[in-house]
């Protein structure tokens, strides 16, 4: 099928690959030449694990522009994936989307067959039946339904795994104006998908609710974990990982999503969050569960600075291992470590950081704040303390030379419980969610009070 793809960044481009890489004759559009230069070319313009890889596999059949008109002419369905950023309120803008629907538009007065226009960006509920909607209708002259069809399709992806989980997603959404526009999008994912994902149809809101209410859902596993593991971290012989465990073997509660250790980030899962208890209030429902969930993530840095605390005073030197929101990505929206890093700089720690991917992105924020190592050995050489806040598969490898100090041992605080414990006779390994944490605190402090004294 003829496809086109407005949006080539971290989503679009792997869906313009993915859709390629099946068969399809592919027209990607960005406003940034720069990506459209670089996908002509053959290369991917955004960093995403197998993208290049699918983007060769489509040789021949993926193609890009500048100009939503000669995509939409060339295409029998258009995916619009662009950016819908929070307003100040928590609500999706849909400026970006209704700019793109616009040029859709005028592109359809100039053909005469049917189109399906799909929107695959996150919107708030009534936007797709609503404005969106609207807009296309008075932009193509046509009636959606009848002669153009509009269809409402997020993704369930997560950074770092986006093609993976195109490939192999749970389930496909749709959002419909008519049987007509959701077979035709149906038959085109038939194709895409790897496994045989069960897909759900219905009208535009039951989707657009749906979608926030997924994120917020696991949203809310995850503050729950996060919950249990600071009970833990109070009661001597608790383990969080014990007791999540246990929750997972019931049916009715299964174990993704649910491991005590840091808050959540990244781009979708605190806005979509924010834009539920939004809805709710617009409204006059209450969605104090979102609410609740939103604050005691919000609560998790000074958790962690609070466990800091507990083990070195300021003026100490802190290695933070982990900037990205997530392993393999370098994006640091609503990070957990960028956040921790500014916290404690600001009450007068030292901090020097490292990240294999976002150390660039993550010193444009933090600036003089900190400083950066080359590695994570280098990170923590001369560090009082360490804190690995992302559980990147190579800070396994971190090497037990390098936590030596004489006379004395540090604390390596492990929030995702990736070292062993007797990582080395030189350094004592914390875990989130642990009833022994207090005690080493104690004794961490105790003996850094002598180590002072001696000097």
């Amino acid at each position: 099928m003829n496809v086109s793809v407005i949006g080539l960044g971290k989503l679009g481009a792997p869906l313009a690959a993915v859709l390629a890489s099946k068969g399809h004759e592919v027209i990607g559009v960005d406003l940034n030449p720069e990506y459209v230069r670089l996908l002509s070319l053959g290369m991917a313009p955004v960093e995403e694990p197998r993208l290049q890889e699918l983007i060769e596999a489509g040789k021949g059949r993926l193609k890009a522009t500048l100009d939503i008109g000669t995509a939409v002419l060339g295409s029998d369905i258009t995916f619009v994936i662009v950016p819908t950023p929070s307003d100040g309120k928590g609500a999706f803008s849909n400026k970006h989307v209704l700019a793109a629907i616009k040029d859709i538009g005028k592109a359809l007065r100039m053909k005469d067959t049917y189109h399906v226009v799909n929107i695959t960006s996150t919107v708030m509920p009534g936007s797709t039946g609503g404005e969106i909607r609207d807009a296309l209708e008075a932009a193509s002259g046509r009636t959606v339904g009848k002669d153009a069809g509009l269809c409402y399709n997020p993704e369930f992806i997560a950074l770092g795994s986006v093609v993976r989980d195109m490939l192999y997603p749970d389930m496909i959404l749709i959002g419909e104006s008519d049987p007509r526009a959701g077979d035709l999008l149906e038959s085109i994912y038939r194709t895409t998908c790897d496994n045989k994902p069960p897909v759900r149809r219905m009208n535009f809101v039951n989707a657009e609710l749906t979608k926030l209410s997924v994120n917020t859902y696991i949203t809310t596993k995850i503050s729950y974990a996060n919950m249990l593991a600071e009970i833990c971290d109070h009661l001597p012989g608790a383990d969080v990982d014990v007791v999540t465990g246990a929750l997972a073997m019931d049916s009715r509660i299964g174990g993704k999503y649910l491991k005590g250790a840091l808050g959540y980030g990244g781009p979708c899962f605190p806005r979509d969050n924010v834009a539920l208890s939004h809805l709710a209030r617009t409204i006059g429902a209450r969605a104090d569960v979102a609410e609740a969930t939103d604050r005691l993530n919000g609560y998790q840095i000074d958790r962690l600075t609070a466990t800091v605390r507990s083990f070195i005073p300021p003026n100490k030197r802190v290695a933070i291992l982990g900037l990205s929101y997530k392993p393999d990505t370098g994006v640091i929206e609503q990070s957990q470590g960028v956040a921790l890093a500014a916290r404690l700089a600001d009450e007068g720690y030292q901090v020097v950081v490292y990240d294999p991917a976002a150390l660039p992105a993550a010193l444009a924020v933090l600036g003089n704040k900190v400083s950066a190592a080359e590695s994570a050995d280098s990170c923590v050489s001369a560090a009082d303390m360490v804190v690995i806040t992302t559980p990147w598969g190579q800070f396994r490898e971190l090497s037990a030379l390098k936590l030596a100090r004489p006379n004395r041992r540090i604390p390596v605080l492990d929030c995702w419980r990736i070292l062993p414990k007797d990582l080395s006779a030189n350094a004592d390994v914390v875990y989130l969610g642990h009833g022994d944490r207090g005690a080493l605190a104690i004794e961490h402090r105790v003996e850094g009070g002598r180590s002072a004294a001696a000097s």
